[in-house]
């Protein structure tokens, strides 16, 4: 099959926005107002002109322009000045502006509307290739362009072990078992690879995973951080939320609409319906209601409480900002203060679409029917004996006297406290332990967003004081999108606002530019490491342009007519040629694209500090795989403990079997991140966190080779060997290769690794498996 790619005004147009932005952002410092070298690249006139060394731009040939040449840095002219040059793809988009013709918008023509992303995505056909056999599906073909276009051959395919250990990390953050690759290695059929993707999709672990870019994404905590740090004690549920949301393949749309607005578009009573079960109906909307979780989760101190108008100026600015980043890609934060200064946000527009969350507030709702919640009640005696009780022990097993009352009011000393084997005080706890055992649990509930009473005005704040209040506003959107549904309210009386139901139904307008694009490049990202756009957060004139513009663009209306499943769009991704290549670089593509821009390779990648701590657990064989609840809280070395600040709200979990748990989770307490993940780039979880970072420092090392935990689990790893290849080394070693890597050993491995069992444990040989670099790269 061969594609056809129709050139017309939508790539020229991608490509003048795009230059653009990279010209304005690198090059007007010098070359504005200043006119350096007597160049003036603030308009295409004078561009076409030049300075002293003549015309800047030839249009149609950009190796005959002086400054596609002084950007390459390869003569005597190198700009920018200094040791920063552009980045490789800021000089694609101007060698593929200038060969485009070199386009240019007025003033007056770069309104809002003209910036690429801010305009309705338009599938354009694939591209044509002159290999057309590599081509699996459209992905391929928009790929193979770009690599043909600069002289470039895509790698060969992955091996089957490669692809199944790529896979199983991409979709589960796991890697595959042994039985899983020889399945998958040993599979003749001709669709072998569509089956595994297919039970990767359907397993659990899926949602785990993807649910863990999410989190990172909405700045997921169970804590709000700051001194006080207090706890979001059903954070939890949201994060089980996501996770579930996932694994169903919710539509995205019907997903961004439950965390905006589930309260306003799903909105129920709990009374039963003939049954003493919550019908189907209510319970469904009742859990969507957690997804409005996500903003009662944001990093605050405790202190905005003081003042009414600076908790809610903050709490509203902490929603937008969210919104804005996650399901927009857009740095909206940058105009609570004033206009954005690159992007065509309007301060104006900030404070319209604070609004939206005006008379908003968090609350606390019952996941149960009305009935069982005052069924509860019959509770109370059971209650409150146990916590006469629990009073009675601090007491030192003695009952309140007139002496004890008197101390409690701060008119006398309390008594001494019982000695712990006091006979009286023993017996005490042990009734206060059946007491506690008699005693039911609460009925479960969530924190979600709810209605005030009244909806209170909004103004422009001044600089973003809450003190310092501007111009009132009435609830709105960004205007240099779609215009949006009309927000019509009656005036003078008390009503029920439906502003985020609004807000819902905008952002996910088939007429929204801005959200399939943004989340497909996410998903994108997912699977390659670096997205089309790899400034995901940043969609607006100062983050990066795509490489792949059309193809970004088919992806997001592809998405759309697939009904916003995220499961076919992996799918799509994923049984691409593009996907399957191998990582192996040849010399060509080392020299032409260092970078991988054009994507004629796979990337190799690190694993995240989530990934890589569940790897550990997985191989060793003590990986928990038990699903949702309480964040956990695993023990942590007496080291470690110094660094919290209240060390006595760090209290593990008493039984050793959640320890190993998977990291999404573990509890996320934002004054005190667990030091395994810490080392390896956990996100700063104040704020959205599109793509974790991958630095290299000592630490890391140290953490794997000496860690409390890596030596713990390399023992755990041996004994799983030892049930396996009994005391035979070379069995273990087989073994050991397989279980960490998915292959056997090559015989060079072998024989070096029985060199080492001869001066070393089998505990040593494993922690060295955990040190290799195989083991934390995925090819």
């Amino acid at each position: 099959m061969r594609y056809v790619l129709v050139l017309g005004c939508f790539p020229a147009l991608v490509f003048a926005q795009s230059a653009q932005s990279v010209i304005q952002a690198k090059c007007l410092t010098c070359h504005g107002s200043l006119r350096t070298s007597e160049l003036d690249l603030r308009v295409l006139q004078t561009i076409l002109k030049g300075g002293k060394r003549g015309p800047a731009v030839v249009p149609g040939n950009a190796e005959a322009s002086l400054l596609y040449k002084a950007v390459k840095r390869e003569g005597e002219l190198q700009m920018p000045p200094g040791k920063t040059p552009l980045t490789p793809s800021e000089v694609t988009v101007l060698r593929d502006w200038i060969n485009a013709g070199a386009r240019w918008e007025s003033a007056s023509s770069a309104t809002a509307a003209s910036w690429w992303s801010f305009r309705k995505p338009v599938k354009p056909p694939p591209a044509a290739v002159k290999n057309a056999g590599w081509v699996r599906n459209p992905i391929d073909a928009f790929i193979l362009a770009k690599i043909e276009q600069n002289g470039l051959r895509p790698a060969p395919e992955a091996d089957r072990r490669t692809l199944v250990r790529r896979a199983c990390f991409d979709l589960h953050g796991l890697p595959p078992t042994p039985e899983q690759v020889e399945e998958f290695v040993n599979d003749a059929s001709t669709n072998a690879y569509e089956k595994l993707i297919e039970r990767l999709l359907a397993s659990p672990r899926y949602g785990e995973r993807w649910g863990r870019y999410w989190l990172d994404l909405v700045r997921y905590a169970d804590t709000s951080g700051f001194e006080t740090d207090h706890f979001f004690v059903t954070a939890w549920r949201y994060r089980d939320y996501v996770i579930g949301s996932f694994n169903a393949d919710k539509p995205y749309t019907t997903f961004v609409q439950e965390q905006i607005a589930a309260d306003e578009l799903w909105s129920t009573n709990m009374d039963l319906e003939g049954t003493l079960k919550l019908p189907k109906e209510k319970a469904e909307s009742v859990n969507r209601r957690i997804g409005t979780s996500l903003f009662t989760l944001g990093s605050f101190p405790i202190e905005f409480t003081y003042y009414g108008d600076q908790f809610r100026a903050e709490w509203q600015a902490d929603a937008v900002d969210t919104v804005g980043a996650a399901f927009l890609g857009l740095t909206v934060a940058c105009a609570r203060c004033h206009d954005h200064k690159f992007d065509p946000i309007s301060q104006r527009d900030y404070y319209r679409m604070t609004a939206l969350f005006a008379g908003s507030a968090e609350r606390e709702i019952p996941l149960v029917s009305l009935f069982d919640v005052q069924t509860n009640t019959r509770n109370f005696p059971l209650l409150a004996q146990a916590q006469i009780l629990k009073q009675m022990a601090g007491r030192g097993g003695r009952g309140r006297g007139a002496r004890a009352a008197a101390a409690e009011d701060g008119d006398a000393p309390p008594p001494p406290r019982a000695a712990a084997p006091d006979p009286q005080r023993a017996a005490l706890l042990q009734r206060l332990g059946e007491a506690y055992l008699r005693a039911p649990e609460r009925y479960p509930t969530a924190n979600v967003l709810a209605h005030e009473e009244v909806a209170p005005d909004t103004h422009i704040l001044l600089r973003g004081d809450f003190k310092k209040k501007g111009e009132k506003v009435e609830p709105g959107y960004l205007s240099a999108l779609n215009p949006g549904p009309p927000i019509d309210e009656p005036q003078g009386v008390l009503f029920v606002p439906q502003r985020r139901k609004a807000l819902a139904l905008w952002l996910t307008s088939p007429d929204q530019p801005l959200l399939g694009r943004v989340m497909v490049n996410r998903i994108w990202q997912g699977h390659f490491g670096e997205g089309i756009v790899k400034t995901p957060n940043d969609f607006g004139r100062q983050g990066e342009a795509p490489t792949h513009p059309e193809l970004l663009d088919w992806l997001a209306v592809e998405f759309a007519e697939r009904g916003w499943s995220l499961k076919q769009m992996h799918r799509l991704i994923m049984l691409s040629n593009t996907y399957r290549s191998s990582s192996v670089a040849g010399p060509e593509s080392l020299q032409k694209d260092p970078q991988n821009l054009y994507l004629s390779r796979m990337n190799r990648r690190r694993l995240d500090g989530d990934a890589l701590r569940d790897t550990i657990l997985a191989v060793a064989g003590t990986l928990n795989l038990k699903m949702g609840g309480v964040g956990v809280i695993p023990p942590l070395t007496r080291e470690e403990i110094l660094a919290a600040r209240m060390p006595q709200l760090w209290p593990a979990n008493p039984d050793p079997a959640e320890h190993n748990r998977r990291s999404i989770y573990l509890q996320m307490k934002r004054s005190l991140t667990l030091p395994m993940l810490q080392i390896f780039d956990a996100p700063d979880t104040a704020t959205s966190c599109p793509r974790r970072e991958s630095s290299t420092v000592a630490p890391q090392a140290l953490a794997l080779m000496n860690g409390e935990s890596a030596v713990a689990q390399a023992a755990q790893f041996a004994s799983r060997i030892k049930k396996q290849a009994g005391e035979s080394p070379e069995a273990s070693v087989e073994a050991g290769w397989r279980l960490a890597f998915g292959r056997p050993p090559t015989a060079a491995e072998r024989q070096t690794a029985l060199d080492f069992l001869q001066r070393n444990s089998l505990e040593r040989l494993c922690l060295l498996l955990f040190n290799m670099s195989e083991f934390i790269y995925v090819d």
